[in-house]
């Protein structure tokens, strides 16, 4: 799915544009054990409790693209004939209302899901989407539409004790301490399957969610997915850096690195000036022309190119914003850190003075300290 599709659908995330009747889902212990089941009718809930549910099946499909929402990819053989695609194509084909099917999803996350002793609640809904025919000229015709698109989206939301707070009680005119026993908060993951890709279904993909991007939960992708999981947007940075790293050696220089990142910065705010529904990618090879381009040697390229294969993969086709930050630059060293503008980053030398190696920014004018605005001594 690419960008402009995913907010197709995310528009539909309210209860007056979606085809999504019923909330099914059950409330699961820190112990496994299912408390009680969820069943009910958007048409007869309370305006806030179904406005509330629709914010929580949003939230599961919130985040950047290739960060917090990554594709799950499944082979071909998985989805000709294997019981993790068999169970979510019944689930979408009975539009939830299968009970047999949705109990033995249910014992699937809870069997792997570790949520650190923590009580959840595990939200299903479906919904069926007659998809506008879009023209030439990108004007969406809605009374033009030949595809309905089924999908089924899931959000697995923790369930947390309120904190104790000060409340007026009207009949005694007094204000007492009272706490909300169970609030529901946001999902920390969850899923979209089939995906919407070209404004259709794509039974091969599901869109998986995670709050956190330095955990993706592995164990709940494997049961109800049974695929590898891809890295998570953090573990892709930290392999990223230690590949260029080891690759470089003695020549992981400050200006090839600045270099690197300073160029793979300038693809992403084209690509955002552009506004480009499809997502930005790079690849080991278009790395190695960056360095390349700034004198390293082929030698170290080359290790550079098989080091990224082993470890992401032959081909591999990363997210130029998971593997650089490019809001800040930062330059650390055991006792001082440097935060520099991005675009500035070219006004930091380094130079060897006196048998000492140094770091250099110039500090005409500006100059603050705690605040203060101070003056550089000439000499």
């Amino acid at each position: 799915m690419n960008q402009k599709e995913l907010n197709e659908i995310r528009r539909r995330m309210t209860p007056n544009k979606s085809n999504i009747s019923k909330i099914y889902g059950c409330y699961v212990n820190s112990n496994k054990a299912i408390i009680s089941y969820l069943e009910e009718s958007l048409g007869i809930m309370p305006q806030l409790e179904m406005e509330q549910y629709m914010v929580f099946l949003k939230k599961a499909l919130s985040g950047s693209l290739g960060k917090n929402l990554v594709d799950i990819v499944f082979s071909t053989q998985q989805v000709h004939d294997s019981d993790e695609h068999r169970l979510l194509t019944s689930l979408i084909n009975s539009a939830l209302k299968d009970a047999a099917a949705r109990e033995q999803f249910y014992q699937k996350v809870i069997q792997s899901l570790d949520m650190e002793d923590c009580n959840y609640l595990i939200l299903l809904a479906s919904d069926a989407y007659d998809v506008p025919y879009r023209g030439k000229d990108d004007e969406i015709q809605v009374d033009a539409s030949d595809t309905v698109f089924k999908y089924i989206i899931c959000a697995v939301c923790p369930v947390r004790d309120g904190k104790p707070e000060l409340g007026y009680f009207s009949g005694e005119n007094e204000f007492h301490g009272y706490a909300t026993k169970q609030i529901v908060a946001p999902p920390e993951l969850g899923f979209m399957f089939p995906t919407f890709d070209a404004r259709a279904a794509n039974i091969y993909n599901a869109l998986f969610y995670s709050k956190n991007t330095a955990q993706i939960h592995h164990e709940f992708i494997d049961a109800v997915f049974h695929t590898k999981a891809p890295m998570s947007a953090d573990e892709q940075k930290e392999t990223f850096q230690s590949v260029l790293a080891d690759s470089l050696a003695d020549g992981c220089s400050y200006d090839v690195i600045q270099a690197v990142h300073e160029q793979i910065r300038e693809r992403i705010e084209h690509h955002k000036e552009r506004k480009d529904p499809d997502s930005l990618d790079i690849t080991s090879r278009d790395v190695g022309q960056i360095l390349q381009s700034n004198g390293v040697p082929q030698e170290q390229i080359q290790v550079f190119q098989e080091k990224c294969g082993e470890e992401f993969g032959d081909e591999a086709v990363l997210n130029p914003r998971n593997i650089i930050d490019s809001s800040k630059f930062e330059l650390v060293t055991p006792q001082v850190k440097i935060s520099v503008d991005p675009e500035y980053s070219y006004m930091v030398e380094t130079k060897m003075i006196d048998g000492k190696r140094y770091i250099l920014i110039p500090a005409d004018d500006g100059v603050e300290v705690n605040g203060v605005n101070v003056k550089i001594a000439r000499d």
